[in-house]
């Protein structure tokens, strides 16, 4: 591909994902869209780019294949040890309704892992955290929202951080390889198709908001952006959990730092 074909492509990937392809990337583009180029019978990747310009059915095909979907159970050891070790006791005191929007959610390990969590807090604390805990979990790409809604895994990607007692308490082994996670977890669990770049106006209100390892794809005026109006949707002091390599991007007026030793969490200040 020419170095005009690759600056096209990456102005057009942005525009639809938000999502900001570095230099030297034409191999990444190559391997993923290889596929959809032959398959649909287009003569190049321009060809491809002026087809999806016109198709956005097309351009979701674009998307999804240029989407990372790499993740596992309990990713990141932190985030869940502050989930269990702080946040359930808040919600259990509290004794009121809470949600929870898992954004970026991919093939639907983190939600999953978080309402697995839920139920070992309850069998752990009898009578505690008796009130509902919804889920809301998003994400751009239709494959990987598919995967999460089916909840079935092969056993590859079950061994990607799930443990054995975790295994025998919340999945049914259905087929030969294949292992499909329980009812109890499925419980409370919407799945809902969004591009972090449109509205959040029909998603309602949150107490706490996981947005982990998606914000690194996207431009500094991106993340600024998609981090304000996430605000906008939590309470004072909800709760918001990046990854480990993500900040804020200097909006101390929005959020405040907490240490937990070892992991960080933001909690959303008042603005004045």
């Amino acid at each position: 591909m020419s170095g005009d074909e690759y600056r096209r492509f990456q102005q057009m990937l942005e525009a639809a994902s938000g999502i900001l392809l570095g230099d030297g990337k034409e191999y990444l583009v190559t391997s993923r869209l290889r596929k959809l180029i032959t398959d649909r019978a287009f003569s190049g990747l321009d060809a491809l780019i002026a087809a999806s310009q016109r198709d956005p059915s097309l351009m979701n095909h674009v998307v999804d294949a240029m989407t990372t979907n790499e993740t596992l159970w309990f990713r990141d050891e932190h985030p869940y040890k502050i989930f269990r070790e702080r946040m359930l006791p808040e919600i259990a005191a509290n004794g009121r309704s809470v949600r929870i929007w898992s954004a970026a959610c991919s093939t639907g390990q983190e939600p999953y892992s978080l309402r697995m969590e839920i139920e070992e807090y309850r069998k752990r604390n009898p009578g505690k955290l008796n009130q509902t805990i919804s889920i809301l979990a998003t994400d751009i790409s239709s494959s990987a929202l598919a995967v999460a809604k089916e909840g079935q895994y092969p056993h590859i990607a079950i061994r990607r951080g799930m443990t054995d007692p975790m295994l025998s308490a919340y999945f049914q082994k259905t087929h030969d390889d294949i292992w499909t996670i329980n009812n109890l977890v499925r419980k409370d669990i919407e799945f809902r198709a969004l591009n972090l770049q449109d509205s959040f106006n029909s998603l309602g209100k949150f107490d706490i908001i996981f947005c982990r390892n998606v914000l690194i794809y996207f431009s500094p005026e991106t993340k600024t952006n998609i981090l304000k109006r996430m605000h906008a949707l939590l309470p004072v002091g909800g709760y918001l959990m990046l990854g480990a390599s993500e900040s804020l991007h200097n909006l101390p007026d929005y959020y405040e730092m907490v240490a937990c030793h070892p992991g960080i969490v933001f909690r959303a200040k008042a603005l004045s």
